[in-house]
């Protein structure tokens, strides 16, 4: 098949900031330079779900034919990805014969056993208002997986860039009180009562809240958690051998839960809307910009550049652009291709 390449205006300095391919993803893929691309983000072809025109992908007459043809695009990715690079791969399930199939599980085992990906999280978006099910014998299916794979251990991440802002703390009736409301009265009150602490650790214990406290006056602490040996339950486990706070807890009689001062990171359940913001009729997998947006600003350093092998009407590339980003986009439709090119024309820096 041939490849056709459109190199677009917008820039960084003497490089295109957004770059379009018309042609199949691997062969295009296959020619691109290894450890060139810091991020990929795709949303592939759903196996037999949807309508593509140009075929492609997702038309196979088998699903292990599939999810064949899916891992070699991503064998590929692997290749050009640096070594600090990320894949985010968004791919729906299928039914065969009533029978849930489980191709995201069945992709993702094969990327890590065969391929050696790592499998650093798995993203459920959560598809707020999903479209109706009218099947009288199943629930309503609401969410697909997002999951993040890296090459290696070593890999980029910007956490600071996507923690929600945090809530100040603030002065009440005189006490330093935290973001959520935490004044430290309460453990004060359980230090002084307790049984459970020697005199010695309750001395250790008011002492370490009263700098917690220092903390939150001077901002370098939002909001905190105080955990005291007889009063709160240790987190996660009771174990000594499984757990560094139940051995801290049995040794000092308390520890801190301390929240980060730039806000909290987000959770792997991601609320969004799967709707279609630009009314397409071209398209009919519409792919929203907020799924593209943690990605993109965790795992792909500035001026980085990302592609998306599956490019569809350019949402990666649009999300990219407007976060600084250069974007590479590839896909099988012309068609789509020139809508890519219309949308990232759009977006004003």
């Amino acid at each position: 098949m041939s490849v056709s390449a459109r190199n677009k205006t917008e820039s960084h300095g003497d490089e295109p900031s957004i770059l379009l391919y018309c042609g199949d993803a691997l062969a295009v893929l296959q020619s691109f330079e290894t450890s060139s691309i810091d991020c990929c983000i795709t949303s592939p072809p759903y196996w037999g779900q949807r309508e593509y025109s140009h075929g492609g992908i997702g038309l196979e007459g088998k699903v292990e034919e599939y999810i064949q043809r899916l891992c070699s695009v991503m064998h590929e990715i692997k290749r050009v990805l640096t070594p600090k690079g990320s894949l985010w791969l968004n791919i729906g399930d299928a039914y065969r014969d009533k029978s849930l199939i489980g191709i995201p599980w069945r992709v993702a085992i094969r990327l890590m056993d065969e391929q050696g990906w790592i499998l650093r999280n798995d993203v459920i978006w959560h598809k707020v208002k999903g479209s109706p099910d009218n099947s009288r014998d199943k629930l309503r299916h609401v969410y697909e997986n997002v999951f993040h794979f890296v090459a290696t251990k070593n890999c980029y991440y910007d956490m600071d860039a996507i923690r929600s802002k945090p809530r100040s703390a603030k002065v009440r009736n005189g006490a330093v009180v935290s973001a959520t409301g935490v004044s430290g009265v309460r453990y004060k009150r359980q230090i002084d009562l307790s049984t459970k602490l020697s005199d010695s650790e309750k001395k250790a214990a008011i002492c370490a809240l009263d700098a917690i406290l220092a903390e939150v006056s001077s901002g370098r602490l939002s909001d905190f958690r105080m955990i005291i040996r007889g009063e709160q339950r240790t987190t996660h486990s009771d174990s000594e051998r499984l757990s560094g706070r139940a051995k801290e807890l049995k040794e000092r009689g308390f520890y801190f839960l301390k929240y980060h001062p730039n806000g909290t990171k987000p959770s792997d359940v991601w609320d969004i809307i799967p709707e279609d913001s630009q009314k397409r009729k071209a398209h009919f997998a519409p792919f929203p910009e907020d799924l593209c947006r943690i990605p993109i600003l965790a795992t792909c350093p500035a001026s980085g550049a990302v592609v998306d092998p599956f490019c569809g009407t350019g949402t990666t590339l649009l999300v990219a652009k407007s976060l600084g980003r250069r974007g590479i986009g590839i896909d099988i439709s012309q068609d789509y291709v020139d809508i890519a090119h219309k949308r990232v024309r759009s977006v004003l820096l």
